[in-house]
């Protein structure tokens, strides 16, 4: 018995409700479908289909089995096109949305090895730190950094992001290294104006918190690398993730400040709408990306 054929004229008869128009549709007779249907019911020994003279209808349990079969065929195409098609059939135009600092300082060597792989594959890279509407604005993928939250749209984790605090040597020696958050001074901090400060209980992103709030004389800027630069010249604090802030702290230029304090990891993803079959563009894109950075990040080697 041939599995996924049992499963294909079982889900069409399931779809189409009928096993007439069901056999008319796979281009095979009403007898081979209504046996596979039932060899399929004898294997796993419950009743899929109440039948009439009219009409077929699921059973609870053919519900149930509907599901798990529509997941396998689905699952079986995406291999098929995966290995059959991918690299014969990637090609055309993707449009990338992805994080400004992000991308200037690691997405054009992903690019890079990503066009000698595919070279038929165009990018249009579109760089902007907003939350950009994927279908709205006919973004195929976009990268963004985070703790995501639940939505329509697919997500695979490409990299963790840890966030770290950190000032430069001469900070440190000027105004003294932390025990405890609390001892932070507020109106140094160098804060990131897009940074989700969120709800949490660690009691470092409650001091920070409170310091975003009440700061008036500091430095606010929606670019992570200024704030470094501002940082590292001995102006004050900064919370930024290693993958902006992590060839500084290798040299030297910055040092890590209350590291019992650090906060939960977030994530680098693509997101990209659901689709059943993904275009081979937007598959190999994914598929490339998936293991680019490495687990944990190069950035984070300091």
């Amino acid at each position: 018995m041939d599995r996924l054929e049992t499963m294909r004229a079982f889900v069409t008869v399931a779809e189409l409700g009928s096993f007439t128009k069901a056999a008319e549709k796979l281009d095979t007779s009403n007898q081979l479908v209504s046996k596979y249907v039932s060899q399929l019911e004898e294997q796993l020994g419950v009743r899929l289909f109440n039948r009439t003279t009219r009409r077929v209808h699921l059973t609870q349990e053919g519900e149930q089995c509907l599901q798990h079969a529509m997941h396998i065929l689905e699952s079986v195409r995406d291999m098929e096109n995966h290995f059959g098609e991918l690299h014969n059939s990637a090609k055309g135009l993707l449009h990338i949305s992805a994080p400004v600092s992000f991308s200037t300082l690691h997405l054009a060597p992903l690019i890079r090895d990503f066009k000698k792989q595919f070279p038929e594959v165009g990018i249009n890279l579109e760089l902007s730190d907003r939350k950009v509407d994927v279908i709205e604005e006919g973004i195929d993928v976009a990268l963004r950094i985070g703790r995501l939250k639940s939505s329509s749209l697919i997500a695979k984790k490409l990299a963790s992001v840890r966030l770290v605090l950190c000032a430069s040597p001469s900070y440190i020696e000027k105004h003294g290294n932390p025990s405890q958050p609390d001892q932070l001074n507020s109106s140094h901090f160098l804060r990131y104006s897009y940074m989700d400060y969120g709800s949490s209980d660690n009691s470092l992103m409650k001091v920070l918190r409170a310091n975003s709030q009440n700061n008036q004389a500091g430095l606010v800027a929606n670019n992570g690398e200024i704030l470094m630069a501002a940082a590292i010249a001995g102006e004050g604090y900064i919370l930024q993730p290693t993958f902006i802030v992590g060839e500084a702290l290798k040299q030297g230029k910055l040092k890590t400040m209350l590291n019992d304090f650090e906060l939960e990891s977030m994530g680098l993803y693509a997101v990209y709408p659901h689709r059943k079959l993904l275009a081979p563009k937007l598959r190999a894109f994914i598929d490339f990306t998936g293991s680019y950075f490495g687990e944990p990040p190069y950035w984070d080697d300091y």
